[in-house]
């Protein structure tokens, strides 16, 4: 903010002409900067809306994978229900028992 005196604008000059010249040096010079942070204020708010595209483009794929994901895993489940009513429980004890082996073989290599 530039110092403004009680005086008035013309305060501190001998003649109004030249002191008028002054007022408009420095505001022109305070247009230019204003223009030069309004300039930097929109590249900033481009970029943000850009980066705010790019991020909702991202959402919208992971949205789109976990709906296939979760319909995949629906899928799974209701497959698992009916192994499990149509074995009776030697089925299911089988599974576990190959899915704890699945594992162990995934633990051992990964040592």
């Amino acid at each position: 903010m530039a110092y403004r005196s009680s005086r008035g604008p013309h305060a501190g000059t001998s003649n109004g002409g030249a002191g008028g010249f002054l007022v408009e040096q420095q505001n022109d010079d305070m247009v230019e900067e204003l223009s030069s942070k309004v300039s930097q204020l929109k590249r900033v708010t481009i970029a943000i809306g850009d980066d705010v595209r790019e991020q909702n483009k991202l959402l919208n794929e992971m949205e789109t994978k976990f709906d296939s994901t979760r319909g995949l895993l629906g899928a799974t489940m209701k497959k698992l229900g009916i192994v499990s009513k149509a074995g009776g429980k030697n089925v299911m004890c089988y599974l576990v028992l190959f899915a704890f082996f699945v594992f162990l073989v995934i633990y051992w290599l990964m040592r």
